[in-house]
């Protein structure tokens, strides 16, 4: 019931308080529920830049369609999507697996098979699509972990991917930026935040199937 309650309580934050920071214990609360997210084939093709430098702040704001929430936050998530998974990631992760399950590859390697097999027959943009719903999925979890942190957030797609990527060199990196988040405290002046939430009843928005 508890994290029903903070869902009620959060709202996509207009206007944060400059002056306020996230504590390091609750940042490093943050970057653990974003590893947790769930994936896709546990593959995990997302990637998280916390951003907590106001003057790069700043100067994102014009590639943000000039929302003020990227300046005022105090920290803004950008979530990256990677844009090659290849043989080579796909057999990293079952590394990963071996290693933490204690499992040999004869239990493993029929799946492995499969997914390089898969991968290797989707086009980059096939892939980058792919990898983007997964970053759909972290911004969920991490805005209801937020949420029950009582720290406030914004969730965008209002923001020129392509400038981002200059800006931080992803290119490089094999990401490609897809969705931001400014996360901080609201500022006791946003409007927003006193409105009340406007959904669709439960009957209108949920159908039962017996």
């Amino acid at each position: 019931m508890s994290l029903l309650k903070s869902l009620k309580w959060r709202y996509a934050t207009k206007k944060f308080d400059s002056n306020k920071i996230i504590s390091d214990s609750n940042i490093k609360k943050i970057k653990i529920g974003f590893n947790l997210s769930a994936s896709s084939y546990g593959l995990q093709p997302v990637s998280l830049l916390l951003v907590c430098n106001k003057n790069i702040q700043k100067e994102l704001v014009p590639m943000s369609m000039n929302q003020k929430q990227i300046e005022q936050a105090s920290h803004l998530a950008i979530f990256c999507a990677n844009t090659k998974i290849d043989s080579s990631y796909i057999k990293e992760f079952f590394e990963r697996i071996k290693t933490i399950r204690s499992v040999n590859d004869a239990e493993i390697d029929p799946f492995r098979t499969h997914l390089i097999k898969s991968f290797k027959s989707k086009s980059n943009n096939e892939i980058i699509l792919w990898a983007t719903k997964q970053a759909y999925l972290a911004m969920g979890n991490m805005l209801a972990l937020c949420a029950d942190l009582k720290i406030d957030a914004c969730p965008m797609e209002g923001f020129d991917s392509k400038q981002f990527d200059n800006y931080f060199n992803l290119k490089s990196k094999g990401l490609k930026s897809v969705l931001i988040m400014p996360l901080g405290y609201r500022s006791d002046d946003d409007v927003f935040s006193k409105m009340k939430k406007v959904r669709k009843s439960i009957k209108d928005s949920v159908i039962d199937i017996f």
